[in-house]
């Protein structure tokens, strides 16, 4: 039974892969950071030790930026695959506390990859790198590719390039099977509500049921390319089983504005957007209520915005054989009705005190 090692285990990504992992007979070594507060919300149901299908879940603690904690798992585990998804992913937080989260995106990758060099396990381990689009920042062409320079355009991109070319040269200089993964926007049900499409999707079915009044947004106008989550952990672990290691641009192809992502999550739930005004004093307005059900908030602008992604994973395609199986509009189908069915909970709680 070969052994993967997945960090960010808790994380929406995390929690798809372990998934993933498990169904395919593996012993997967889940990384988790010992908290105050759980933070196990996403895999409450997956429980440690051996599963009906022979593959076996076990639970450790570990933190990016201590070596020791990582090397005692490396050594205990001597893991098959390492997939590092751990990661200070908030854009917007990254300026308010950038040496955070380069000790986590940058450095935190080189430590996984001492890791396997130290410990002798170079022939035998296989790593994972959880790249993005946002390294392609203040973009030089459309769409992006593996061979589109690189732009970063704020300090999450900045370390997670340093993480990128860290893991191309433990590759060349150590002879390490190690993959960049150069993932675009993948959204799920299992998205963190501080991220904008699940804000959206969360916000959106809370006024719904009458909990909250309005939704307090950012840049409209900023252009994604978003896929499906689930789809994504597919590619990450096919660029781990495939014969020679490389770099990987994964992407759906289309692209829509937060706008457009918007409008659509409120279409489902029947309202009619007329926006009014321009700027931070521009509104979203229920044309058949005038209600006001969206207002921009200058605080949710980056200092330095990324307007334009849109990734070509022609590559993927051709070599991996990966193809996303959601569209865009399943994609914000499967969220708005799941947190529809989460604020249904909610409200009947609410309703009860």
């Amino acid at each position: 039974m070969k052994t993967s090692l997945v960090t960010g285990a808790t994380g929406q990504d995390g929690s798809y892969l372990i998934r993933k992992l498990l169904s395919e007979g593996r012993r997967v070594c889940a990384l988790t950071r010992r908290v105050s507060t759980s933070n196990m919300a996403r895999i409450t149901d997956l429980k440690p030790g051996v599963q009906e299908n022979g593959s076996e879940l076990v639970y450790c603690v570990g933190d990016l930026t201590d070596s020791p904690s990582l090397m005692r798992v490396f050594d205990e585990y001597a893991p098959d695959e390492v997939y590092n998804l751990a990661a200070q992913s908030d854009v917007r937080v990254s300026f308010d506390v950038p040496e955070y989260t380069g000790e986590v995106d940058a450095l935190g990758a080189l430590r996984l990859l001492e890791c396997i060099r130290q410990l002798g396990l170079t022939k035998k381990t296989r790593f994972y790198q959880a790249s993005t689009s946002e390294l392609f920042g203040a973009v030089r062409e459309k769409p992006q590719s593996e061979t589109t320079p690189f732009a970063p355009r704020s300090p999450y991109a900045i370390a997670k390039l340093y993480a990128y070319w860290t893991t191309v040269n433990y590759r060349e200089a150590y002879g390490i099977f190690a993959c960049n993964g150069i993932l675009f926007n993948h959204e799920s049900p299992y998205r963190g509500e501080n991220f904008v499409t699940r804000k959206i999707t969360r916000a959106a079915a809370r006024i719904y049921y009458g909990l909250q009044e309005k939704l307090r947004m950012g840049n409209l106008d900023s252009r994604r390319d978003w896929g499906h989550a689930q789809d994504y952990v597919d590619g990450m672990f096919l660029m781990l089983q495939h014969d020679y290691p490389d770099d990987y641009v994964l992407a759906s192809g289309e692209q829509h504005s937060v706008r457009e992502f918007l409008e659509i999550v409120f279409r489902k739930l029947d309202y009619d957007l007329e926006w009014q005004g321009h700027g931070v004093d521009e509104k979203g307005i229920d044309r058949r209520t005038g209600k006001t059900l969206v207002e921009i908030a200058a605080e949710f602008f980056r200092p330095t915005e990324v307007d334009y992604l849109c990734g070509d994973a022609t590559k993927a395609r051709k070599i991996l054989n990966w193809r996303p199986k959601h569209s865009f509009d399943g994609l914000i189908e499967d969220m708005v009705r799941h947190d529809l069915e989460l604020t249904q909970h909610e409200k009947k709680a609410l309703d009860k005190l």
